[in-house]
Parts: C-alpha cells; structure tokens; sequence
C-alpha cells in the first residue's frame, strides 16, 4: 500500500539526511517506516519494498513480467502436470551464514501455510499436496491439482532462514543481495551488500540505506541536491515536480497496484448488490485519473493492463459509465430513502490515496451517497483491514503478473485476503478451472467472464493503474523498475563519481 510521498498531518518539514553517503552505498528516500519486514505477514508496500532487495523466492519477477530463475537454478515440471523438482542452487546459504537446504524451503511454506501465521499468502499455496528433499539440493512439490500460476506465485514467497522465523519482523534474514544491518526507528534502514551471495560478482553496490522521509518536498529536494540517488516506486505528483531537473532521471513502467474503494459485503449497506452496483456507476474514473494521478494512469477494472494478453478495456463494464442518475434509481431499488450514509477508512500515510478519497466523496455525493471519510494512519488501518472491521475503505492494491494473483487470494470463499467476506460458489468454481487449465485460450475466455462478474457488484470498486515512476540521480546505472515494485533489481546497479 505505497504510492505518495508525503503525510497529510506533517506541518514541519524533516532535515535532509543527517549523515553523509558512505562509497558505493546507495541512499534511497522513502516515504514511511516499514509496518514489520516479516515477508510472510507484511503486505504494506513500505514493508515489501525493502524485503524485495533481502529476500528471494525459488523464481523470481524480471523486468519484463517473466518467470526467471532466482534459489530455484531449474525446475522440470511432470505430464501430470502437478508434480515440480526443484534444483536449488548449490552453495547457496542465508545471511546468517546457514545453508539454503530443501527442508528451509519446505519449513517455510509449511510457515505460510499454517494457520496460526496468518500469512497473507497462504491461499496461493494451500493446494499443494506433498513436499519432500528428493537430494541434497532436490526439492519435490506436488500440488493437488494443476496450476498455471504456481511458478509465478513461488516468486511472491521469500524464503527466509527457519532459524530466525520468530523475530523476522525486525531481524530479517533471507539470501537476496542485500543483507540487513540497523533499524533506526523512523530514521533509517541499512543493508549491506550480502557476502555470501550466490550470484557471483553481484551485487555491485557496497549497501543500501532507506532514509525514512515523509515530506514529499524534502525527498525531492533530497534528490535534487545528490542528498539522495534514488526515490523508488514514486506517484505522477512527485515525478512530475522532479521532471526536468539537472541530473535526474526519471524510469517508469505499468503499475500492477491499483486504487480502489473495498466494501464489506457482509453488513449493510454493501451487503447489496445494488449498492455496490450504485457505488461503481457514482464514479467518474477518469476525473479521479485527471485529479489524483495528475493524468499519469488509466482508469482499469479488476486487471491492471499491464497484463495485456488478460485484462478487459473498461467499455466491456456498463457500470463504468458515469450515471449518477442511473446509480439513484439503484439505490432507490435496493430500499434507500434520502441519502445513504457510508463510512470509508482512508490510509491517511499515503496522500495519493487522501485525494482518491476526496474525489470519490465529492462524485459519490452526486449519486445519492453521504460518504464520511475516516481517515487513518497505516498500522489502525491495516489493523482494521485485517479484521474486516470497515464499511468500506480507499487504498491500494498490489497485483501480480497472472489474473488468479488478482482474483484468487482476494475473492474465493476464505481466501487469504478476502477481507471482504464475500463468497461465491460460481466465482469460486470458475476460479479453479482456470487456475488448473493449461490452454491459454480458454484460461482467457474464463478470466473475461470472472472479470465481467465482479467489475460492477464485487466486493470492489477498482478506479485506476497508475504510472509507476522510480526517479534517480544520473549516476545510478543499471536500474529496470519493475511493475511488481520490487528492488531485486538493485543488485544490478552500479554508481559511477
């Protein structure tokens, strides 16, 4: 949950850096502390940022969506179509100095998928049938049933070393490039470059230290002045104050995150259809676009179009439309005299977010809404998200590189982040025929009917796929961002004098 850089109750701007860059150690500019860097429970996007740069799965993401190899050095997959051996790589070992072995790998799926852990990925990983070190770098899964997206989900799992599974949330110990040194609480965070890498040569960079910085003007003056070499993951707001300026680079890419409005469907008023109905066809996308996003995004449905071959054009959702005559007729359908209250819990640390909601108040207010904002801080929300204890909310979503990274988890009766206790049988159903389907034709023909499904009456209302920008001073070299919003790609980068 991560796009703007700034803090809506800040007043007083902080001091640019208090300590000097020490060679070959890369200075980033963040927006907020991490809310824990355990990679099985934390889902902020402050959280995820700096685990993509300690941690690895057995593939992992390249720049261009595809699966690559990452602990996992090959795989062969069987014509069962459900059983993969995993060659990892040899010599490989945690930060700790411990080795990467087939029985670390299977303690920590065995992790995620334990109840008592409460793992937002738990869902992605509930269908696997057996686990079991086939070799002294062998590793056998056989999954209950076929899934097209399981090497892709693997790379969403940070492997991280059993022996330090109790205080993760602020010892982090993984095997990625960077490892982890000091948390200075609202601070900083540093990470040195990892001596035991398997990846020879890599990585290039002495360390990384995340100088935690709300103040959006003082990031970008951070960075105008060489204080600060690299601001990532970075909205259309920031990116366009910095365009421009001498020695600055400006990346961008596709964001796979999207904003949206989530309703609890099991309490009035979203327990309707209708209403949820009401609430998509109150909203003007494309004005949320021109106003909060600065022009730098699209308005999208329930997949990002990052994912080209999958997602549907928002013409294929009638309730995309802006009617707000047509959102009162539903409203008055579903019961509702006068206007209908509705409470939305905003994450406040996010600014980007604050003026989605301001915006969706004001749309909402012409379609027979009476919204009240409660705007939150990042742990109450995230508190509350967990608990499903909200009428609705405005936020961000992460995504992935398959539709069921979108869809899985999120939608199916119990899923792992299915905060918004919906259930569908159908969807349900559906959802695991394309999951299991090996021919991309019909996976797509099954993806276009799930996305129809819930773009007007599910549990949420998507709004839009933003540019995602990284900026950078222009002596970082070798940086590709990535849509995933992952930092792996830092153990590429040099700096040059």
């Amino acid at each position: 949950m991560a796009t703007r850089f700034s803090l809506a109750a800040l007043v007083v701007a902080m001091p640019i850096a208090a300590h000097a860059a020490a060679p070959g150690v890369l200075q980033v500019g963040v927006d907020q502390s991490p809310a824990g860097l355990d990679p099985h429970k934390a889902t902020a996007f402050s959280s995820v940022l700096i685990d993509s740069a300690i941690y690895e799965g057995l593939t992992a993401i390249d720049a261009k969506l595809q699966v690559v190899p990452a602990l996992a050095a090959s795989w062969t997959l069987a014509p069962d179509r459900k059983t993969y051996e995993f060659h990892l790589r040899p010599g490989a070992v945690f930060q700790d100095g411990t080795p990467v072995t087939p029985q670390a790998v299977i303690a920590n799926i065995t992790r995620v998928t334990d109840p008592k852990t409460a793992s937002p990925y738990a869902s992605r990983f509930t269908d696997i049938a057996s686990m079991a070190a086939t070799g002294k770098d062998t590793l056998r899964i056989v999954l209950k049933t076929p899934s097209a997206p399981f090497l892709a989900q693997l790379a969403g799992l940070a492997i991280a070393s059993p022996a330090g599974f109790a205080d993760l949330a602020r010892k982090p110990d993984g095997t990625g490039p960077f490892a982890f040194k000091q948390w200075i609480p609202d601070t900083s965070i540093a990470l040195v470059a990892n001596p035991h890498y398997w990846a020879a040569g890599l990585p290039h960079l002495a360390g990384v230290t995340f100088d935690i910085v709300p103040d959006a003007a003082t990031r970008q003056l951070g960075l105008a002045g060489g204080t600060y070499e690299m601001l990532p993951n970075i909205d259309a707001a920031t990116a366009t104050a910095l365009d421009g300026k001498p020695h600055v680079k400006l990346l961008q890419t596709q964001d796979l995150a999207y904003s949206l409005i989530g309703m609890n469907v099991s309490r009035p008023p979203f327990n309707n259809p209708k209403v949820r109905e009401a609430l998509n066809m109150g909203l003007d996308r494309e004005q949320i676009v021109q106003a909060a996003y600065f022009g730098h995004g699209v308005p999208g449905g329930p997949l990002s179009p990052a994912l080209a071959t999958w997602a549907l054009p928002t013409s294929a959702f009638p309730c995309y439309r802006p009617d707000a005559a047509g959102a009162k007729k539903l409203l008055a359908e579903a019961g509702v005299k006068g206007k209908l209250p509705v409470t939305l819990k905003v994450l406040g640390s996010l600014q980007q977010v604050v003026d989605i909601a301001q915006v969706v108040q004001a749309e909402l207010d012409k379609a027979g809404f009476d919204v009240k904002l409660d705007v939150q801080t990042l742990p109450a929300f995230v508190k509350d998200w967990r608990a499903s204890n909200f009428e609705g909310f405005v936020s961000l979503n992460g995504g992935g590189t398959d539709p069921d990274d979108y869809f899985g988890r999120t939608y199916e009766t119990g899923g792992a982040t299915n905060v918004f206790k919906y259930s569908n049988p159908a969807l349900d159903k559906l959802l695991n025929e394309a999951r299991s389907e090996p021919g991309l034709a019909k996976r797509k023909a099954e993806y276009d009917t799930v996305q129809k499904d819930l773009a007007c009456t599910g549990p949420i209302a998507t709004i839009a796929y933003g540019t995602l920008y990284t900026a950078v001073r222009d002596n970082v070299h070798g940086f590709a961002p990535s849509a995933t919003r992952s930092l792996w790609g830092l153990r590429d980068v040099t700096l040059s004098k």
